[in-house]
């Protein structure tokens, strides 16, 4: 694709061979906005066909400064007040089947460009493609493979009334963890069952389900692959989760911390890096230990990810995971298979030699969670940075160094020149306001812990 989001002639027939082979009769054109909501518009297919090729799809600006409860951050230093227009280019390699509807329908993931043909920095895929094609200026291809945790819980239609576990097959909610038990794994098999169906028909490269600790609280694993490819993935995926659940009588969360005395949803990112010309790790030396990149690499993330963490715990209830010994790191120390970290380093050969971020939550943008972790170990790699040694035994031991709510972790960002600017600053300042927008409406509500522990007390 043209860096002006002109859809090539190339690009358009391998649009429309893709969509007449699948008989596709509608198309939804998808862009992840700043919470990782899909935002866009539907249409049918000739429509949509006419639309590429004219620079025609279109949404307004407004789409990426908008909080997750859905409100526009007009007073921004950001975006233009005209609240102007912008085209949706899309990625033929993202065309996917949507198996859930009755009419055939396919979902395609676009680039966002403002009708001057620049790209929209403040759209969180490109804040990915930004990040990637710094590695690639440098010869490099990052590697990454997500794992995503979610909890089943039964249909809440009332938010002041605490999530509750749904029933299995046997009739029963489950009330104590089973992790990694096959037996309370099988009690959801019809909804994995589906999911595996609609990844498999999506072509979603996921690989083993197991059930994690809390209470109906399942985690896929993805398969290892390019960085952005796996972010539309992800998008696709918690999509499908959300639909089978639904299906089934039942909702599937994403949030980071969903029940009071679960463990949270996490999603861990392994990533590596490789030689763009000879595909060697450069994690490894040729022998096969460690390498020097590879200490720097960690010692970026060690460095950046507090720094980072607007991206990887994007909400306020994302901070209520890291608490000690809940399954959710503290600090960012690292040690080998060890997961009592922030920064784990699997057992494995030279070849698929990697770290895995253990500090991002289920609920953030996959887009700006992959971006973040490798723009962090790009800045280590580049500035040459030192890694502290590694753990041994429990990380927990050591010091809380992660920050502890929203408005700690939106400062640290705030003060981090080099990241702002690997990830784009002005991106960033719009992050911030998005961010700030929604603490302040979050302030305004008064939770049941202060009715209970306030109300006749003070």
């Amino acid at each position: 694709m043209p860096r002006d989001g002109r859809a090539t002639n190339a690009g358009l027939a391998k649009l429309k061979k893709w969509l007449t082979a699948n008989r596709i009769e509608e198309v939804e054109c998808l862009v992840p906005d700043i919470s990782g909501i899909a935002r866009g518009k539907i249409m049918p297919t000739a429509r949509f066909l006419e639309g590429a090729a004219a620079r025609s799809l279109r949404l307004p600006e407004a789409v990426f400064i908008q909080t997750v409860t859905g409100d526009f951050v007009y007073e921004t230093d950001v975006a233009n007040p005209a609240n102007v227009d912008l085209y949706l280019s899309p990625d033929p390699d993202t065309m996917r089947v949507v198996p859930w509807y009755e009419e055939p329908t396919a979902h395609v993931v676009c680039d966002a460009f403002y009708l001057d043909g620049t790209p929209v920095e403040i759209a969180p895929r490109a804040v990915l493609r930004r990040v990637l094609d710094l590695f690639e200026a440098k010869g490099w291809r990052p590697i990454v493979a997500p794992e995503l945790e979610f909890y089943l819980v039964r249909r809440n239609t009332d938010p002041d009334q605490p999530l509750q576990p749904p029933e299995g097959l046997s009739g029963r909610a489950e009330s104590g963890r089973q992790a990694y038990g096959i037996e309370a794994a099988n009690e959801f098999d019809p909804i994995m069952e589906a999911i595996y169906d609609y990844c498999e028909r999506q072509k979603l490269e996921i690989d083993t389900m197991a059930h994690e600790a809390g209470v109906a609280q399942m985690e896929i694993n993805f398969n290892h692959g390019d960085a952005l490819s796996r972010a539309d993935q992800v998008l696709a995926f918690k999509r499908t989760v959300r639909q089978c659940a639904v299906a089934h009588g039942i909702h599937a969360t994403f949030m980071a911390k969903p029940h009071q005395r679960q463990p949270g949803s996490s999603m861990h990112v392994h990533q590596s890096v490789v030689d763009r010309r000879t595909g060697a790790n450069i994690f490894s030396t040729k022998a096969g230990r460690e390498s020097k990149l590879f200490h720097s690499y960690i010692a970026g993330l060690q460095r950046y990810i507090p720094a980072a963490m607007p991206l990887l715990a994007p909400n306020v209830n994302s901070y209520r995971r890291m608490t000690p010994y809940s399954d959710a790191p503290i600090n960012v120390h690292w040690g080998r298979d060890n997961r009592t970290v922030g920064l784990r380093v699997p057992v494995s050969d030279g070849a698929s030699r990697r770290v895995e971020n253990r500090v991002g939550g289920a609920d953030a943008n996959p887009y700006l969670a992959i971006a973040a972790t490798l723009a962090c170990g790009y800045l280590g790699m580049t500035g040459r940075m030192e890694a502290t040694n590694p753990v041994e035994g429990d990380a927990y031991r050591l010091a809380f160094t992660l920050p502890r709510h929203q408005a700690d972790a939106l400062g640290k960002l705030n003060h981090a020149k080099p990241l702002k600017e690997v990830l784009g600053e002005r991106f960033v300042k719009a992050l911030i306001e998005v961010k700030n927008a929604e603490y302040d409406l979050y302030q305004q509500v008064i939770s049941s812990w202060e009715r209970e522990n306030l109300l006749l007390n003070v």
